[in-house]
């Protein structure tokens, strides 16, 4: 039996409950506007469920056996055990408490919960199709609409995540034991991130990477330092190599096999395959030809400033508004696009979004590199603090790596490059002087806590004015 079609209002309609999404939805409510939230798989979106928190967790956890396992120096033995299982249950204890949160916060907000697929019948109505058999489905009429689907992961031809062996990244976090071995397509933040976490888990890791270097986009001597403690940790990476199949092994394993741009084949065993080559974005399951809306030649709706689309009272925010495709830059769209439509002269700001990697050791990025300044026609100036030269570092045996910052010839910081421990922390006193349009003398000037890494951002400061203490003038 098909339940009966139930046609309902609201002012403001948010389809995805994601990082954009229930943002954009309590914020919304906050303005006082009525606000229907529609969402088909889980609140909290891949961020929390299969994406950011759990490989976060997992980094987290085997971070502090290896931590453990690698203090001789300090005076500390151990040899920690890894129960997969147990962590694997902490894990999604993590997620379940975050992803009721953000259940319990639409709520609280006045947010009406609805779950199911919604696709546009015009541009002021949508249907819910409910999942499970007789369910049915609803109308939802709407004044203004906030489209938030996020990604999913790119497959590539050869590799079908339907096949057993084959997996994606939430995936190969859902496993219930180790592989003993694991070759890993792709060396961008993603696979650099789970390539170190099963690494240190046991795996014997293989990477194969199209391009020439791990992380592509970063800078050679940022990306050095990751590569560089990947290979301590036992990851192989085999460059210039692209993926083109797999098939089943004699030892009930498989062979993955790659390709030269030559035309030179090599094989590498496996017994599981992470295809970690990037995300697409999700506007397949819309309808949204129904409204006019049509994708860009990379798959992205197109917005302006306040993240509207082209199409009047429709807006989009996050994966689906392009890149960068990041959980921040989504939750930031969404308050715009939220007060936006409440009649606020909000507007979104692309100077100063950071970006984090999550690899040993992390690495974070705001603004402008001293090369990408150069090409806006600035003469940089840049300054670097190494992290062997941090009192605070030394203290932690993690000392790997450098703050960079880089400002304009009158001292106005543009960017910041971090590569080492608690870069993704760090990164938020730049990206802050960024957005204040603060200057090195600033930084310099502004008295940070002994001893702690941060101190390392005000040397870096320094060091860009040619009057560093604690490391060498440029």
């Amino acid at each position: 039996m098909v339940v009966g079609d139930v046609t309902t209002g609201t002012e403001v309609l948010v389809i995805g409950a994601g990082p954009g999404g229930y943002v954009a939805a309590i914020r919304a409510a906050q303005r006082g506007l009525d606000v229907t939230l529609v969402e088909r798989d889980a609140y909290g979106g891949v961020c929390l469920n299969r994406g950011c928190i759990p490989s976060k967790a997992y980094i987290t956890a085997t971070g502090v056996a290896h931590d453990a396992a690698t203090a001789e120096e300090m005076g500390v033995y151990a040899d920690p055990a890894i129960d997969l299982t147990t962590m694997r249950e902490w894990k999604e204890g993590v997620v379940d408490r975050l992803t009721s949160g953000v259940e319990k916060l639409c709520k609280a907000n006045g947010v009406s919960l609805m779950e199911g697929t919604a696709k546009f019948v015009d541009s002021e109505t949508v249907r819910v199709e409910h999942g499970g058999e007789g369910q049915g489905a609803e109308t939802v009429a709407f004044e203004h609409c906030i489209v938030a689907t996020g990604s999913r992961p790119l497959s590539i031809p050869g590799f079908d995540f339907a096949d057993d062996p084959v997996l994606d990244s939430a995936q190969l976090l859902d496993l219930d034991a180790v592989p003993d071995r694991l070759v890993v397509v792709g060396a961008g933040y993603i696979g650099m991130e789970l390539s170190t976490v099963f690494a240190t888990l046991g795996s014997d890791v293989t990477v194969v990477e199209m391009l020439d270097d791990v992380l592509p986009g970063y800078e050679d001597d940022v990306s050095r330092v990751v590569r560089k403690r990947a290979e301590e940790l036992g990851v192989d990476f085999n460059f210039g190599e692209g993926a083109t199949g797999w098939r089943d092994a004699a030892d009930g394993a498989i062979v993955v096999t790659t390709e030269t741009e030559d035309g030179e084949e090599s094989t590498y065993g496996a017994d599981r395959v992470l295809v970690a080559v990037g995300r697409e974005p999700v506007t397949d399951t819309l309808d949204a030809e129904e409204v006019g809306l049509e994708p860009s030649d990379d798959g992205f709706f197109e917005t302006d400033s306040q993240c509207a689309t082209d199409v009047d009272g429709i807006y989009a925010v996050g994966d689906v508004a392009g890149e960068p495709m990041l959980a921040h830059t989504a939750s930031a769209e969404g308050i715009v696009a939220a007060e936006a439509i409440a009649g606020e002269p909000s507007a979104f700001d692309t100077h100063a979004i950071p970006a984090a990697v999550f690899t040993d050791p992390e690495i974070a990025t705001v603004g402008l590199t001293e090369a990408e300044a150069e090409a806006e026609g600035f003469d940089p100036v840049v300054g670097e603090m190494p992290f062997n030269a941090s009192g605070r570092a030394l203290t932690t045996g993690e000392t790997d790596g450098f703050v960079r910052v880089v400002a304009s010839e009158d001292g106005f910081l543009l960017g910041a490059q971090i590569v080492g421990p608690e870069a993704s922390e760090l990164i938020a006193e730049p990206t802050l002087a960024i957005e204040m349009g603060a200057t090195l003398e600033d930084v310099a000037a502004t008295i940070h806590t002994h001893p702690t890494l941060a101190e390392a951002v005000m040397e870096a400061a320094e060091n860009a004015l040619g009057q560093a203490i604690h490391t060498l003038n440029r």
